[in-house]
């Protein structure tokens, strides 16, 4: 009986140290997102490139040396209520739902905390694992951080540019050729307008579309009242 009973404890340690694996990489990110209240962190994406060998440039720049009408711009674009939810927003949620029981089509409701927490911990591309994992790592970052810090990690880490840019301020030199503190309200739009896809789209030669879609996230930018008031705690 001993014997029997060996053999199934043997029998069944592979699978308790493939669990205990899991469960560790599950938790990692939830054990590291308290060390990145410091630090200039780096996203999934770009250790791929370097892994890979292919181009990163970054330059990481302070919220404050990044222009206040990119910061708003930016939240005006992704994240409108990001200064009202808990890393979730439930409301853009219910609308990406009810479009794509009208259209068929199921469009992006991530909010910023959700695209850090991804860009951080997580890999590219859409899938329900993905977003299974993404939504309460959202909460817990939003719970560990404050709200200045999280877009100042967005805004460092956030692809921008068609040849391995991160950040706002290498997007700003590849786009104008400027630093992204000296952005004017026009520049920021478009550089918001290009985040979805900045390997197609350019701010700094922007084809009709982008140039409507600028044109429409700075008159959102000038209107919205006290949209960043979260930040300036």
């Amino acid at each position: 009986m001993f014997a029997v009973a060996a053999h199934r404890s043997l029998r069944f340690r592979p699978l308790r140290l493939a669990l205990a694996v899991a469960a560790g990489v599950l938790l990692l990110p939830y054990v590291i997102t308290p060390i990145y209240l410091v630090g200039h962190p780096v996203s999934t994406l770009m250790l791929w490139r370097w892994v890979t060998g292919a181009r990163v440039e970054r330059i990481w720049v302070p919220l404050q040396a990044i222009a206040p009408t990119l910061q708003r711009a930016v939240l005006v674009a992704e994240d409108a209520r990001f200064c009202s939810h808990s890393g979730i927003d439930l409301q853009e949620i219910r609308e990406a739902i009810d479009d794509a029981e009208e259209s068929g089509r199921l469009r992006g409701g991530s909010t910023i905390t959700q695209q850090v927490a991804k860009n951080l911990f997580l890999w590219q591309g859409r899938s329900y694992l993905r977003k299974a994992l993404e939504l309460p790592l959202a909460l817990w970052v939003d719970l560990v951080l404050p709200k200045r810090r999280i877009l100042e990690i967005y805004l460092n880490i956030a692809e921008w540019g068609p040849a391995g840019e991160f950040g706002a301020e290498a997007g700003a030199r590849r786009a104008f050729g400027r630093p992204a503190s000296e952005l004017g309200p026009r520049e920021a739009a478009l550089m918001a307008a290009a985040l979805p896809n900045p390997v197609r789209r350019s701010a700094g030669l922007p084809g009709l579309g982008m140039r409507r879609l600028g044109g429409i996230y700075l008159a959102r930018a000038r209107a919205a009242g006290a949209l960043d008031a979260c930040l300036r705690r």
